[in-house]
């Protein structure tokens, strides 16, 4: 039985689960800063970093054939770019820009050092089958609210193709280039800060392809950034209280960014069109079912019912399509 459930290459569910591959690691390299972290077991930084990356061609992550991870971030001291890679067992980054320091003082909890597996006691076979394939899998916590939370408003009620066109448009036409060295990936970029966000004008919001609703909610948001980047202190259900004070940031929302931005690991998506279908028809054969009983299959894993969730989407079990799929709109051609 083992692998049963395991899919042989990513589809769109495993890969909102966090399958990425990242190949084995070749070379070495320096950066401005450098810094080395062993972490207490296992890990995989395709399972652990694959939620942060929005969209194959997403300016402000890549991955590179020779194992490593790239992310350009705008960090509380400035734009900064980390290189990670796994060798013998041990994380090796380096970083680069303004935020290099801050990057790599966050570098244990990115990778999943606050988060405890052996917490998780799985209740149903598939998802046992799923965390035995998996042991990597840890939750990280990027520390960063908006570079998590603006994207998620992005992706509100649209195809996840059209959230990611326009997270690179934006991304790549209002930020800045990251810094790092010479041969580092093509096209990287940071992402605007909250002034930036705020003087993008309406026509460049159509032209990417986002409405009026969500383009005012971004614009509600980058004004009170910095309370905003302060819910990372919070408990998450008071960090999802303070994001839900923003008109347009609802639970889906704040569950979507505070799962990247703290590793949350009970906050549960609810509010999504497919989640439900997909967890009632791997726990219990109900495509059917909604959000009330999807938390009620998930109520044997609370304390971990994220971590529960993203087993189940990695398992690659879904429901049988019966409908066509969502069609994307073309805002920008009205």
């Amino acid at each position: 039985m083992a692998g049963r459930f395991t899919p042989r290459t990513p589809t769109r569910t495993t890969v909102r689960g966090g399958h990425l591959h990242v190949p084995t690691p070749t070379g070495t390299g320096k950066g401005k800063a450098t810094r080395h972290y062993t972490p207490p077991g296992p890990l995989d930084l395709g399972l652990t970093l694959g939620p942060l990356r929005r969209g194959p061609a997403d300016p402000t992550f890549r991955t590179t054939r020779a194992g490593e991870v790239w992310r350009a971030s705008r960090t509380p001291e400035g734009p900064g770019t980390l290189r990670v890679a796994l060798r013998a067992g041990r994380a090796e980054a380096e970083a680069w820009g303004d935020g290099a320091e801050w990057l790599l003082g966050h570098l244990p909890a990115l990778l999943g050092d606050a988060d405890d597996p052996a917490e998780f006691a799985p209740r149903h076979r598939l998802v046992a089958e799923s965390a035995r394939n998996r042991p990597g899998l840890r939750l990280t916590r990027t520390g960063l609210v908006l570079e998590s939370l603006i994207p998620s408003i992005l992706e509100q009620k649209v195809t996840t193709d059209e959230a990611y066109r326009a997270w690179r448009l934006l991304v790549r036409k209002h930020g800045e280039p990251a810094p790092g060295p010479t041969g580092m990936p093509d096209h990287m970029y940071v992402m605007p800060d909250p002034r930036t966000w705020a003087l993008i004008p309406s026509w460049e919001w159509h032209r990417a392809g986002v409405d009026a609703k969500r383009s005012s909610t971004i614009l509600r948001a980058v004004r009170v950034a910095r309370r905003l980047e302060e819910a990372t202190g919070l408990p998450p259900q008071d960090a999802a209280a303070r994001l839900h004070l923003v008109p347009g940031i609802g639970p889906w929302t704040s569950a979507e960014t505070l799962q990247r931005a703290m590793g949350a690991p009970d906050l549960v998506t609810v509010g999504d069109l497919h989640l439900p279908g997909i967890v009632g028809y791997a726990l219990a054969g109900d495509r059917t079912a909604d959000d009330a009983a999807m938390l009620e299959l998930l109520a044997p894993y609370a304390g971990q019912r994220h971590r529960a969730t993203r087993l189940i989407l990695l398992s690659g079990r879904t429901p049988p399509r019966r409908a066509p799929r969502m069609s994307p709109r073309d805002i920008a051609a009205l």
